[in-house]
């Protein structure tokens, strides 16, 4: 690389998909028993969307893709909130802080914010999958002139299984912002909803000819999450699904993400059901 070429060449590097870039394992936060949140510093800064995703490397042993939590504002730090669920996963909730790994992104197209503005919310999620809603809500609250009423409902099979707990009284605080929370399971103690997460639907303020539904959780809770609204009179093409679950090498190579006409690494992972509902076997 000579003095001239090296801008050229480094830019280069920099928006190829293929490479990883090295991070630093700053902190653990520990939100379940199964899930943790991993803060990751990179070598250089990783710019993304709400909505994409990165494919999060262990150095030795493999990467897997995984939707950051934290707000697409920082770039010089990643949240990334994981389920042990895997020989990636199992060993990423082995590290302890200063583990070195690898980053690569971000990939994929996130959730269109333009489309969103002016307009009432709703932010639908079950148990991990509250991973991508939360940087989405970032990028919601931190711009209040933009967007509308944001309603989030959420909801996880036992209290000890919500993720975040730690930033609901905060989030209730926002102006704008509604939270409401429901778990499956009672518990001692437990004072919120009891009943599937679209229990809610039924308790809130809904607006479906104005108000666009965004929701992840898994695949049993999106589908019948996605049959409740079309009840409650939401169009397909209004409700927007994080379909990431089949993703693997991220850029439409593997072909382990398609669904249908579509690879979920490149053409999503936010999709419309008005996309994907003729498609056989989605939620599988």
């Amino acid at each position: 690389m000579t003095p001239e070429s090296a801008p050229a060449e480094a830019a280069a590097l920099k928006g190829n998909p293929y490479r990883p870039v090295r991070a630093v394992l700053e902190e653990v936060i520990e939100e379940t028993s199964t899930i943790k949140t991993f803060r990751i510093k990179p070598d250089e800064p990783v710019s993304f969307a709400t909505g994409q995703f990165v494919e999060l490397a262990v150095p030795g042993l493999g990467e897997a893709p995984f939707t950051p939590s934290s707000s697409p504002a920082v770039s010089d730090r990643m949240d990334l909130t994981v389920m042990r669920a895997g020989l990636v996963t199992e060993r990423l909730h082995a590290l302890e802080a200063g583990a070195e790994l690898g980053v690569r992104g971000p990939l994929g197209k996130g959730y269109p914010l333009d489309e969103f503005a002016g307009r009432p919310i709703l932010v639908l999620g079950g148990g991990v999958g509250f991973a991508p809603l939360r940087s989405l809500l970032y990028a919601l609250v931190d711009d209040p002139k933009r967007f509308g009423r944001i309603l989030v409902c959420y909801g996880a099979r036992t209290p000890e299984d919500l993720v975040y707990r730690q930033s609901y009284e905060e989030w209730g605080a926002k102006k704008g912002l509604e939270l409401h929370v429901s778990v499956d399971k009672e518990a001692p103690g437990w004072k919120g909803n009891v009943g599937v997460v679209t229990t809610l639907l039924d308790k809130v303020k809904l607006d479906p000819k104005t108000m666009p539904a965004v929701v992840c959780g898994p695949p049993i809770m999106m589908k019948f999450g996605t049959l409740k609204l079309i009840e409650l009179g939401f169009p397909p093409e209004s409700i927007y699904l994080s379909m990431e679950k089949n993703m693997s090498c991220g850029v439409g190579k593997c072909g382990h993400c398609r669904v249908g006409p579509y690879f979920v690494c490149k053409d999503g992972p936010v999709l419309t059901y008005a996309q994907v509902k003729d498609i056989p076997r989605i939620w599988d």
